[in-house]
C-alpha cells in the first residue's frame, strides 16, 4: 500500500463543493491507513473536510457568458494559481467537480503537462454544448457520471473511459426532522399549506428569480390567505439579498404573506414539511424530487445569456427530475414562461390533493432509478483503481 497520496481536487459552486467534500471523506476512508493531502479550489464543505484551498472558491460561482466575461480576470488568476499549485505539488491525481466554463479548459491545461485527470459530476453536454465531447475524449482519464443514463450517452459518443456511481444524493438527500418538529421550530402550523421558495444558489439567480417568488407567493396569499412561506437558503451568504428583495417589492406595493420565513442550512427538512415548492432549476430540483415535493421548475437569466445559450440547449426538459424521468413530471417555467402569474397559477394546483398524490408518485419511481446511496464510494474506489493502475505502467 502506498503510505502517501496527494490529491489536486478542484470545485467552484456550492453543490460541487458538497460533491467534493464527500468525494474527500470517502476517499480518507477508502484507504484509512494512507496519509491523504489534500489541496486546489475549496469552498467551505471542502475545507471543513481538509482540502487546503489555493483556491477559495466561494466566489468562482456566476451565471451565464456575460458575467464570466465580467470576471475574467478572476478567473484567470484562480486558473493560474491552480496550475502552478500543481506543478509545483506534482498530485497523484487531480480530480475536476463539475464546474465545467473553468474545469474543462483545467482538464486539457493538466493534461497536456502529463498529470492524470479525473472528472467528476459529468457536464451536461448531452443537453448542451456537446462540442465539449471532443475535450472529454482527449483531456480526461477518467469520467465519473452520476445519473443513469450517462454512461450510455457517453459509449453512444465514442467515449469509453466512463464510470457510473449513481448520485451522490441518493440515500443522502433526507429530512433529519419531522415536518411536526420543523414546523414547531420555526413557529408555523402543520396543518395549514407551506410552499418553500427555492430561489438558487448564486447571487445572479436571486436577484433575478426571488422578485418573481415573491409577487407570486403575494398572488397566492390573495386567495390562499392560509398558505405559510418559506425561503431556505444553503447559506447566510445571501440574507442581505433576499432581504433586499423584500424590501423592494414591499416598496412596489406587493403586500407580503402574512407568514414569510427565511431559513439557513435546512433546505432538505424545509422541502420535506413543505407541500409544494418552487424550485431555481439546477440540483436543488433532483434534491426535491428525492424527498418527493411536488414543485414547479423555474429559471430566468439575462435576456442576453438567454439569447445566447438557447440555441446550444439539446434536450426536451431543463430540470434534472424530469431528464431523469425522460417525461414532464415537473412543469417547467422558462423564462418569458416564468411571471408572478404562471407560478401562482401552478402552485395553487399543486396545493390540490390529486395533483399533489400524482406527483409524489411520479417523483418517487423517477427517484428510485438513481441508485441506493454510496455513489461517493464507489467514485473514490474508481479513483484509487486509476491511480494505482497509472502507477503499475509506470513502474
Amino acid at each position: 500500500m502506498k503510505e502517501s497520496r496527494t490529491i489536486m481536487i478542484v470545485a467552484g459552486e456550492a453543490s460541487g463543493d458538497t460533491h467534493a467534500a464527500k468525494l474527500v471523506n470517502a476517499l480518507c476512508e477508502a484507504e484509512p491507513d494512507t496519509k491523504m493531502t489534500f489541496f486546489g479550489s475549496a469552498g467551505p464543505k471542502m475545507r471543513a473536510a481538509g482540502v487546503e484551498a489555493t483556491v477559495v472558491a466561494d466566489e468562482l460561482s456566476v451565471v451565464g457568458l456575460a458575467e464570466i466575461g465580467r470576471v475574467l480576470p478572476m478567473f484567470l488568476r484562480a486558473f493560474r494559481a491552480l496550475t502552478r499549485a500543481a506543478v509545483e505539488r506534482k498530485p497523484d491525481v487531480v480530480v475536476l467537480v463539475d464546474f465545467p466554463d473553468f474545469n474543462l479548459k483545467l482538464a486539457k491545461s493538466l493534461k497536456k503537462k502529463g498529470f492524470v485527470v479525473v472528472y467528476y459530476i459529468s457536464p451536461q453536454i448531452w443537453a448542451w454544448r456537446k462540442y465539449r465531447i471532443s475535450v472529454i475524449r482527449k483531456y480526461v482519464d477518467l469520467m465519473i457520471a452520476i445519473l443513469p443514463f450517462e454512461k450510455d450517452w457517453y459509449e453512444t459518443n465514442d467515449v469509453s473511459h466512463v464510470e457510473y456511481v449513481g448520485s451522490p444524493l441518493a440515500m443522502e438527500v433526507h429530512a433529519n426532522v419531522s415536518k411536526v418538529d420543523f414546523c414547531r421550530k420555526h413557529d408555523l402550523i402543520a396543518d395549514r399549506p407551506i410552499v418553500a421558495l427555492l430561489p438558487g444558489s448564486r447571487r445572479k439567480e436571486i436577484v433575478r428569480i426571488l422578485p418573481v417568488m415573491l409577487d407570486a407567493a403575494a398572488k397566492m396569499s390573495e386567495k390562499s390567505f392560509e398558505t405559510q412561506f418559506i425561503i431556505p437558503l444553503a447559506t447566510n451568504q445571501y440574507d442581505v439579498d433576499v432581504e433586499q428583495a423584500i424590501i423592494a417589492a414591499r416598496l412596489r406595493g406587493i403586500k407580503m404573506p402574512g407568514t414569510l420565513r427565511i431559513l439557513e442550512n435546512e433546505t432538505y427538512d424545509a422541502l420535506n414539511a413543505s407541500d409544494a415548492a418552487a424550485v431555481t432549476s439546477g440540483t436543488a430540483t433532483l434534491e426535491a424530487g428525492i424527498i418527493g415535493t411536488p414543485m414547479a421548475i423555474v429559471y430566468k437569466s439575462s435576456a442576453l445569456n438567454y439569447l445566447l445559450l438557447k440555441p446550444l440547449i439539446s434536450v426536451a426538459h431543463y430540470g434534472l427530475i424530469n431528464l431523469i424521468a425522460g417525461k414532464r413530471i415537473a412543469n417547467e417555467l422558462i423564462q418569458g414562461d416564468f411571471t408572478a402569474t404562471t407560478l401562482s397559477s401552478e402552485l395553487l394546483r399543486l396545493l390540490e390533493p390529486a395533483a399533489n398524490t400524482e406527483m409524489r408518485a411520479s417523483l418517487k419511481a423517477a427517484a428510485d432509478t438513481l441508485g441506493h446511496g454510496g455513489a461517493s464510494k464507489r467514485a473514490a474506489e474508481a479513483i484509487i483503481k486509476l491511480i494505482d493502475s497509472k502507477i503499475r505502467t509506470a513502474c
